[in-house]
């Protein structure tokens, strides 16, 4: 009997193979912003004031200016309240004119927005005064689905494959994506994009898994980071569709239509042979095993396919396990905490890219095209200084830029844009080197149960990321300063974590020494075998 890592290497562990399946999970992670970031360009504030048609009734000689003159009152900079009007009255005109109106009340007949304006969302379902609250409200609830879909679709990954929950998730962001964009209100929208958040939530887990499995282990942090900074090129393709399609029913489907077009994956997408195996099809993984041999070119022996049989599983830890002992708690704590900041952070400042004083569009892609060299430098930077002192860099770097942006004037949106985009940069490759990083520091048997608490954390952060900006209210500067605190903190809390660079895996939850492994880091290898339950990375990696 051989294990299946044994039989990968003779398959070849980054091969043609491998590369094709990488380009062709790419697709769906470039299209994945269009869900995540899009509702900020569809909900741009807008001016608007009241609709004060009543006026109407008691005279039609009016122009414009006299009736909004008459009805709505005046900011102190002589800007119109844009959620007050004067209370109507069944007066004569002559009087209103001679004496004006004093009584103010909230807007009983909706607003009235530019004329040239294309259908925004905020402006077909009036999300403003009383109910711009819904904005971030729905993007909470959008995050929420990630979490759902994480519990549900997870599990469902494992029970049918990856490859029919990455068709089923395609297929589900596709129709309920293009379907909110057909809703008859704002209530039936935020259902939709519930299950679109369920559904990514599910995509992102399966195409993690699948490549994690086709992909040799010290192969799949390169695989990750590529796939992650696909993702880069989608939020920069991003502000060029929002920017070229500015009616939001439209934009709805221009986003999600194209997960249709990726029908072909069922003829072109691989199963799992690893799942195969685990499930006792042993027929069907040795079919697969060498249609990828063939692509790689590579000949894999009958005999040493003949052997191949489901490994004996090792006992796994559950969640206790990770806070009875001392060191293994400390450890959990932070790494939670880590993916809280990495998400918070993260999706604060990606989610408020209006709010920085420049051209929305425009940031987004310059959003974009940051993350590209920060996630690309992970390759060489992990291995350079080691993930703890990554982690830690990039979480302070992050943190303090978030601290600097409320000290800035709002006269200066250059300094303010361009310390988000330093703070935005530096959380992307905090969050590349979390996915490395928490995948080598917990012990084999309470590794997967780790990632799934690390896991929970995030997405409960993103949860609650939306609603820091509604503490805008209370002081422009708290939304910022809580999300650099928190970076900060993350930052400050990885030195007490142990560096894995150049270090073999543990499996059991006994407490080793911190100190690295002797030799050419290059010229050995870093542990002897895998472990098959994770789906993560098993190995100490090397790129």
């Amino acid at each position: 009997m051989v294990g299946f890592a044994e039989v990968l290497k003779a398959v070849g562990e980054f091969g043609r193979f491998q590369k094709w399946l990488v380009l062709l999970l790419c697709i769906p992670n470039f299209l994945t912003p269009f869900h995540m970031f899009g509702q900020q360009f569809v909900m741009v504030n807008v001016p608007h004031y009241c609709n004060t048609s009543w006026i109407d009734r008691l005279s039609r000689n009016l122009t414009k200016e006299q009736q909004l003159n008459l009805t709505i009152p005046r900011k102190p900079d002589g800007s119109l309240e844009e959620c007050f009007m004067f209370a109507p009255v069944n007066e004569d005109i002559t009087s209103i004119v001679e004496y004006g109106l004093n009584t103010t009340v909230r807007c009983e007949q909706g607003w009235v927005y530019p004329e040239d304006l294309k259908p925004t969302l905020l402006t077909e379902f009036n999300l403003v005064c009383d109910r711009e609250d819904l904005n971030q409200i729905s993007q909470s609830i959008y995050m929420a689905g990630l979490l759902i879909g994480a519990l549900i679709l997870g599990p469902l990954s494992d029970r049918i494959g990856s490859r029919w929950c990455i068709l089923l998730t395609l297929l589900l962001m596709g129709a309920f994506g293009v379907g909110a964009g057909f809703v008859p209100n704002f209530y039936a929208y935020i259902a939709l994009r519930f299950v679109v958040g369920a559904a990514f939530a599910g995509i992102s887990i399966s195409m993690a898994a699948l490549t994690s499995e086709w992909v040799g282990a010290p192969y799949r942090p390169l695989a990750q980071i590529v796939e992650h900074c696909s993702n880069a090129l989608g939020q920069m393709a991003l502000g060029g569709l929002a920017y070229s399609v500015r009616d939001w029913r439209l934009y709805q489907i221009a986003g999600s239509a194209p997960a249709f077009a990726l029908f072909f994956y069922i003829w072109v997408l691989p199963s799992s042979a690893r799942w195969l195996v685990t499930k006792g099809k042993i027929k069907e993984a040795k079919k697969e095993l060498l249609k990828a041999a063939a692509i790689n070119k590579r000949t894999v022996p009958e005999e040493l396919l003949d052997q191949l049989a489901p490994e004996e599983k090792v006992k796994s830890g559950n969640v206790l396990d990770l806070f009875r002992k001392a060191h293994l708690r400390r450890m959990t704590l932070i790494m939670a905490w880590v993916w809280f900041a990495d998400s918070l952070v993260y999706y604060g400042v990606s989610l408020h890219v209006g709010d920085f004083g420049l051209d929305i569009y425009m940031t987004q892609v310059i959003f974009g095209a940051v993350e590209l060299p920060s996630r690309i430098s992970c390759i060489f930077l992990l291995q350079w200084i080691g993930r703890k002192k990554c982690q830690a860099a990039w979480l302070l770097l992050g943190g303090v830029m978030c601290l600097l942006i409320p000290a800035i004037p709002k006269d200066y949106p250059v300094i303010v844009t361009t310390l988000a985009v330093i703070g935005k940069s530096a959380l992307g490759a905090s969050f590349t080197t979390s996915y490395v990083f928490s995948a080598e520091v917990f012990p084999t048997v309470v590794r997967q149960t780790g990632l799934g608490l690390c896991s929970t954390a995030a997405r409960v952060a993103g949860i609650l990321s939306p609603l820091v900006g509604l503490l805008d209210k209370i002081h422009p500067a708290i939304p910022m300063s809580l999300l650099g605190v928190t970076g900060v903190l993350g930052g400050g809390l990885c030195f007490f974590l142990p560096e894995m660079r150049n270090k073999d895996l543990q499996d059991d939850t006994v407490q080793r020494s911190d100190k690295p492994n002797n030799g050419s880091f290059e010229k050995q290898p870093v542990e002897k075998k895998e472990d098959v339950q994770t789906i993560g990375t098993n190995k100490t990696t090397y790129f």
